[in-house]
């Protein structure tokens, strides 16, 4: 169990290197261009778990088709039994968010709050790592754990406008955020047009 918890950030070797090219084809088998052989969705998530980016191309059209094999690949972790990695809540408001006015500024929002949590789970491998030979490794494990739900907590308040805030955050600081997403969305269509 521990080995599908642990996950690769990027080394800055990994990032020069240029992604695995995968090519889909029409009997939906995957076909791993460097090294030779067909590939697996499991192959795929592994992957991403080891930090290796990889894109996939339609082998027929050409087209870049990655966004849909990397959905494909959350649809059959989240089918695995090993428990539910996105709440039902979380994914009814993301799919509430198709077509609305901040489906713009929500990526970035959502991948900015992802790699905040991932520094944080290294930072927390690193604490338990090093206080291993320590006497109470727990507590500092407890309170990493304590910000990261916080986090979650707080990114998911942003995107329920109706909900009350969380104890402990004010509604000026709510304001200020989402006035900054007004700016960001305001800078984005200016960009656009």
């Amino acid at each position: 169990m521990a080995e599908n918890t642990a996950r690769a950030e990027p080394s800055a070797g990994s990032a020069a290197s240029p992604p695995v090219v995968v090519k889909k084809y029409a009997n939906r088998r995957l076909y791993n261009t460097e090294s030779s052989s067909y590939v697996t969705l499991e192959d795929l998530a592994n992957m991403v778990r080891l930090g290796r980016d990889f894109v996939v191309f339609d082998a027929k059209s050409g087209e870049d088709i990655t966004r849909s094999v990397l959905t494909q690949i959350i649809v059959e972790e989240e089918s695995k039994g090993h428990g539910s990695l996105l709440p039902e809540g979380f994914l009814r408001q993301l799919i509430g968010f198709y077509g609305d006015s901040l489906q713009t500024v929500l990526p970035r929002y959502l991948e900015s709050a992802m790699s905040g949590f991932a520094k944080q789970q290294e930072q927390m491998r690193r604490s338990m790592g090093t206080a291993i030979g320590g006497f109470m490794p727990f507590p500092s494990f407890e309170e990493l754990g304590k910000q990261n739900m916080a986090m979650l907590e707080r990114a998911m308040s942003l995107f329920a406008p109706f909900r009350p805030p969380e104890t402990g955050q004010t509604l000026e600081s709510l304001r200020a955020e989402i006035e900054q997403l007004r700016r960001e969305l305001a800078e984005a269509k200016a960009r656009r047009d």
